[in-house]
């Protein structure tokens, strides 16, 4: 295990502040680079812990956050694009900059954050993003890790409590007939990959894609939903395309709880592929989404009880 600190670029969002525990936990320096950092709740005055105002397109920031790092890891996440900030910018020219910088400060291990699907040819300009991106990186930094998550779920995320939203409906939709095929991984079980990849010998991989142990149908994570708030509702299947049409229709809304990327992510599987490193390289156990769906609805309960 390095002595040098760890940069998690991202350490404050969703995955970040998982993977900044984790590490910490594992006994590591950590520093958590963002565009506004903060130290974690759990944190303590005296634990190495060292928030950096770092923004992925400053080439100086970028520098000074990994200068005498002994890892990096890019979690910084950009889902919708607005009028100051596009995929492109983040999630290839953003990710392509740290991994140089990365290189050239002589980090040993640089860990970079995508999702599985990511492609260049990708009709999701989102996914296509990720998948240049994942080119750019090995490009700049040929020893990189790339890890692939399915989608996550854990307490405060958006894809359990999205479809605890959709189960207080009348009548629930489906993208399709529901038959896209998920792997919900739990966030900090990713986290915890990463972590063991910037431990001490890790498996000699470069590509890893982590799901968890059910692979469930959309509908069928629906159902679990319903099943667990009891709340039965009809679910009605609606074409692809007239989806489209609604995001397009959305698009122009402030804050658009729809768009055309995450129609296009709805059509196609999101399950672990062959040949790539999986958890059972790790020696981790992910937990899975049924399991774990009382303990994430009662945190997000109690999180909107406290915000009221």
């Amino acid at each position: 295990m390095t002595k040098a600190p760890i940069t998690v670029f991202g350490g404050t969002g969703f995955l970040g502040t998982r993977i900044v525990r984790e590490l910490f936990e594992a006994g590591h320096r950590v520093r958590i680079a963002a565009r506004h950092p903060r130290l974690p709740d759990w944190a303590e005055p005296g634990d190495p812990l060292e928030p950096l105002v770092t923004d992925v397109r400053s080439e100086a920031e970028v520098g000074r956050a990994l200068e005498g790092a002994g890892g990096a890891v890019n979690a910084v996440s950009l889902y919708v694009e607005s009028a100051e900030l596009s995929f492109d910018d983040i999630h290839v020219e953003g990710a392509g900059r740290m991994a140089r910088l990365a290189r050239t400060a002589g980090v040993e291990t640089f860990v970079q954050l995508s999702g599985i699907g990511a492609s260049p040819t990708s009709r999701s300009r989102y996914v296509s993003a990720r998948g240049r991106g994942e080119a750019k990186v090995v490009e700049e930094y040929p020893k990189a890790v790339i890890v692939r998550p399915s989608v996550m779920f854990g307490a405060g995320d958006a894809f359990i409590s999205r479809l605890a939203g959709l189960t207080r409906l009348p009548v629930i939709p489906l993208f399709g007939h529901g038959q896209t095929r998920l792997q919900p991984v739990h966030v900090v079980d990713v986290a915890r990959a990463i972590a063991r990849l910037l431990g001490a010998n890790p498996p000699q991989r470069r590509l890893f894609e982590l799901g968890g142990p059910d692979v469930l149908r959309y509908r069928d994570a629906v159902k679990l939903l319903q099943a667990q708030l009891e709340r039965e509702r009809p679910l009605l299947a609606i074409p692809f395309p007239l989806w489209h049409l609604a995001a397009l229709l959305a698009a122009p809304l402030p804050g658009s709880p729809l768009t055309r990327d995450q129609v296009f992510m709805m059509s196609e599987d999101n399950t672990v592929g062959e040949d790539v490193g999986t958890f059972a390289d790790l020696d981790i156990l992910p937990r899975s989404l049924r399991d774990s769906l009382p303990d994430c609805l009662s945190t997000q309960a109690s999180d909107s009880s406290s915000s009221e």
